[in-house]
């Protein structure tokens, strides 16, 4: 008579050994919570297309996840920068000292962005950025702990430049937003601009916020540029649009091109004003039946459908969760490691990646703005006109400078 090669006794000490180990794997969550911090403009000029938008779409992503991971229940809390670097890294520094939050999602100015980046490193934490366009982020202020997920300031303005220089946009002026964000835009379109033959003729820096700029349009005016490129966003962007068509530019042979444009801006503008803009973006709620779906839902809660910011805070903050519960802990080492070797594959990204330097590689797509007569309501504004591949689009891993890589 044989004996087994594996006695009861063995078997029991197995699933001990196993129950025991699932035990350790929940005791790994720290402080018994797992807690996101969603820090954006939840006020300004960018309250419109982040702010409480991504508060809304991170709460969503967390209820969809079962509100809880690890056995360890989930909370989301909310911050508004203030578009104030101080402002912004001491709500960071509280969040991560004092109220154990485990990552920060938003990040909706590039200046706030790369100062959190930095105390997140030192906390040993992780951020990720979803609405700051500085490819400094991903470039010489990469971080092992942060992630720039949505669009960036090389490869948004880099489409929409390509396609107006072949429409015959030659000659340029900038109206740019004065701080890290609206600069790094102005760089990064002039590099594609002057690149491709084409010459930048002048330019006015902006301050945040400002309601007239009658000043900087006369200037744009007076430079007989084909193109005043928009170096900025949200309500500075929108304000800007407007009093172009007020000073009968827009239409006419100077062509204004906006290097940030999202859906909440088209339809401040109206499509009146805004028909036959072209722009790039990385979502639109009407682009499949996904992301209709998606839109549907959010928009009972919101109010309106999703801006590219807020539909991709929802994937990172699963993306972040699925990591969590992959790993079986919050630690920020492991979990980055397991965000980093897991495609992005969700209603709005298809097989997108982390790098190694921090950048979410994703298609991108060209719209143009529809006519009124086109539009069948309130929110049908744009017409996919392209698909621009994520390989094509972002920056080239060896050409950022992230200290990370460097040799790669």
């Amino acid at each position: 008579m044989s004996r087994s090669k594996h006695p009861i006794g063995f078997t029991l000490l197995t699933l001990g050994a196993l129950i025991a180990w699932a035990d350790i794997a929940q005791a790994q969550v720290s402080d018994d919570i797992v807690k996101i911090g969603v820090l954006d403009g939840l006020s300004g000029p960018y309250a419109d297309l982040q702010g409480p938008g991504d508060v809304v779409a991170a709460r969503m992503a967390v209820e969809d996840f079962g509100g809880k991971v690890l056995g360890k229940p989930v909370e989301v809390v909310a911050g508004d920068l203030q578009h104030k670097v101080d402002v912004g890294s001491t709500i960071a520094r509280r969040w991560y000292d004092q109220e154990k939050v485990d990552a920060i999602f938003g990040l909706g100015d590039s200046a706030v962005a790369l100062a959190v980046q930095d105390i997140t490193r030192e906390k040993d934490r992780i951020n990720i950025v979803i609405a700051a366009g500085t490819p400094a982020l991903t470039g010489k202020n990469c971080s092992p702990n942060g992630i720039h997920w949505t669009y960036d300031n090389y490869a948004i303005p880099r489409a929409t430049a390509l396609a107006t220089l072949k429409d015959g946009g030659n000659t340029w002026f900038f109206i740019t937003a004065d701080y890290a964000f609206g600069q790094s835009l102005e760089e990064s379109t002039r590099r594609v601009v002057e690149g491709s033959g084409g010459k930048v003729v002048g330019g006015v820096r902006a301050p945040i916020n400002t309601t007239d700029f009658s000043s900087f349009i006369l200037q744009a005016q007076a430079s007989g540029a084909k193109v005043i490129g928009l170096a900025n966003a949200g309500a500075d962007m929108t304000n800007t649009m407007k009093q172009l068509v007020e000073f009968g530019v827009a239409g006419n042979r100077q062509r204004p091109v906006g290097l940030l444009v999202t859906l909440t801006d088209v339809h401040s503008l109206g499509l009146k004003a805004a028909q036959g803009l072209t722009f790039t973006e990385a979502f639109y709620w009407d682009q499949t039946p996904e992301t209709r779906a998606f839109s549907k839902r959010f928009q009972a809660i919101h109010g309106k459908p999703p801006t590219m910011m807020q539909a991709s805070i929802y994937g990172a903050v699963m993306h972040y969760l699925k990591a969590v519960q992959g790993t079986g802990t919050d630690g920020a080492k492991p979990v980055m490691a397991k965000m980093k070797a897991t495609p992005i594959n969700d209603f709005m990204t298809k097989n997108g990646e982390v790098r190694a330097d921090g950048r979410v590689i994703r298609d991108l797509y060209l719209f143009r703005v529809k006519k009124p007569e086109e539009s069948k309501g309130e929110w049908d504004l744009l017409e996919q006109v392209a698909t621009i591949p994520g390989k094509d689009a972002f920056r080239p891993m060896s050409e950022g400078g992230c200290p990370l890589v460097s040799g790669q």
